[in-house]
């Protein structure tokens, strides 16, 4: 028994040994973490400080931000969720598609954590803005008006439309450009461009049938049919993958325009290899149930696709670093299978 004694505590000494050795190197190991974190963070300051003072080139001359911006306010059609997309919240923002709640489509939900301010989309309430306090005002991809510029950068500097670009025609790489650099986040705006342009890339590869084919992407209101132009958030989708946007709605155009009115008369000139429609405002069957659009060449052989689910329709319509990726899953199989008919 007494032999055994001095082992026991021996035993025991080493094991307090090991113990207190170990608390030692996790207290150090802990004691790196926290720096590393800390210098993650400093870095991470330092990064943003170091973007400004930013100037972005706009229609309306040079915007320079002098300081990362707290309070940003985004009235552009899909400015808001480029901006949540690049990690800043809105506090106020447009609800162009009439989402309701925070403003934006079921592929942000979750970005906010407090409810931004909705503001009116072309007729903006300039005073709620300027309650608001903002130090940065985006209008990236809105109607480009003079007046309307004007009065936005008295309230705050403001970032508009890009030199050249025609009202809600700014295509939604130069969108996330512009906002990235006014908000101190050009690298990571550079990825969210390079990661989609991947991802088009990727579905356009898996989907060879689309190259060369002409498409129309229109839509119906209650005022009649109209088919957009290159340029729109919807065709730049389509051609992205491959389709060239129907001749006879580009010779139609004229500058400036987002869109071609079509008349019932007229609807053959919708046809194409492939033809898309969106309801705004009335039911889907308002479009596919109609003698006259049945009678398009391209519907009648059933390559057409007439898109009934208003959350799928509105990704295709937002066109955001957000939507984007939502629109791909949904409408490619859509054009895929009406294509094989």
């Amino acid at each position: 028994m007494r032999s055994s004694l001095p082992q026991r505590r021996s035993r025991r000494t080493v094991l307090v040994a090991v113990a207190a050795a170990t608390m030692v190197a996790l207290t150090a190991c802990g004691s790196d973490s926290d720096s590393d974190a800390e210098a993650a963070s400093s870095d991470s300051e330092t990064s943003s400080s170091s973007a400004f003072p930013a100037t972005v080139a706009t229609k309306f001359g040079d915007v320079t931000i002098e300081k990362k911006p707290e309070r940003v306010v985004a009235l552009g059609w899909s400015d808001a969720e480029t901006a949540l997309a690049l990690g800043v919240q809105p506090v106020g923002a447009s609800d162009w598609l009439a989402f309701g709640g925070e403003g934006v489509g079921p592929w942000a939900e979750g970005k906010y954590t407090e409810a931004p301010q909705i503001i009116g989309t072309l007729e903006p309430e300039y005073e709620k803005i300027a309650a608001l306090k903002p130090d940065l005002i985006l209008d990236v991809k809105s109607s480009g008006d003079q007046e309307r510029y004007d009065t936005l950068s008295k309230i705050a500097p403001t970032v508009g439309i890009p030199e050249g670009a025609d009202a809600y025609l700014t295509p939604w790489a130069d969108q996330t450009t512009m906002i990235a650099t006014a908000l101190g986040e050009k690298e990571k705006g550079e990825q969210i461009v390079a990661d989609i342009d991947a991802e088009y890339q990727k579905y356009a590869d898996e989907n060879p049938e689309f190259a060369g084919k002409t498409i129309t992407v229109g839509s119906k209101t209650s005022e009649g049919y109209g088919a957009y132009v290159s340029g729109t958030g919807r065709v730049n989708f389509a051609e992205k993958l491959g389709f060239k946007n129907n001749p006879t709605v580009e010779e139609q155009r004229e500058a400036g325009s987002f869109s071609v009115s079509v008349s019932s008369e007229n609807l053959k000139m919708l046809d194409a290899d492939l033809v898309t429609m969106a309801p705004i405002g009335i039911e889907a069957t308002d479009i596919s149930e109609d003698p006259l659009f049945q009678a398009v060449p391209a519907v009648k052989a059933g390559h057409s696709v007439v898109i009934d689910d208003k959350n799928i329709s509105s990704a295709f319509a937002t066109e955001s670093p957000l939507s984007i990726s939502y629109a791909l899953e949904n409408v490619v199989p859509l054009w895929k299978a009406a294509l094989a008919k």
